[in-house]
């Protein structure tokens, strides 16, 4: 009996719950466009963030913005747990496809919107309009200049 106790209480704490189409817990930070929670891989719908080691370019000086990206990511989310709203198939990668969310905040729109990641057209037309605020108001990438991450990913 003690046992049974011990199990369902270690079940009811775990950090993660996958309910459906739905992934939530204490998310680890990969780049700018991917988390996991638990074993869980999850691709930002919609969006596509720079590279790990893409460079841009701002005030004529080369910086890593693929790190600043991620680095914006895990500040943004801080300590909170993240609810992704995932589609039921994976993708090549075997990775979710899904919409983040740290509490009624989409994550996936505010990397967008503040510059930190680009509208992902060839998949999504959802985050054109966050984009061409964070162009209109030279936010993030849009201060400098850049190529796009899909482009970057062919050449390197």
């Amino acid at each position: 009996m003690k046992k049974l106790i011990l199990i369902t209480i270690i079940l009811l704490n775990l950090n993660v719950k996958v309910i459906a189409n739905e992934i939530y817990g204490f998310p680890v930070i990969t780049d700018g466009d991917t988390i996991k929670i638990s074993n869980n891989k999850i691709r930002m719908h919609g969006i596509d963030a720079p590279e790990k080691n893409q460079k841009c370019t701002k005030n004529k000086k080369k910086y890593n913005c693929g790190t600043v990206a991620t680095k914006a990511l895990i500040n943004k989310i801080s300590e909170n747990a993240v609810k992704c709203l995932t589609q039921k198939k994976k993708d090549r990668y075997n990775r979710f496809i899904g919409v983040c969310f740290v509490e009624q905040e989409d994550l996936n729109k505010w990397m967008v919107r503040n510059g930190y990641a680009i509208s992902y057209r060839r998949y999504s037309k959802d985050y054109i309009l966050d984009e061409e605020y964070a162009k209109i108001n030279k936010l993030g990438l849009w201060s400098g200049s850049f190529l796009k991450p899909e482009k970057w990913r062919k050449l390197n």
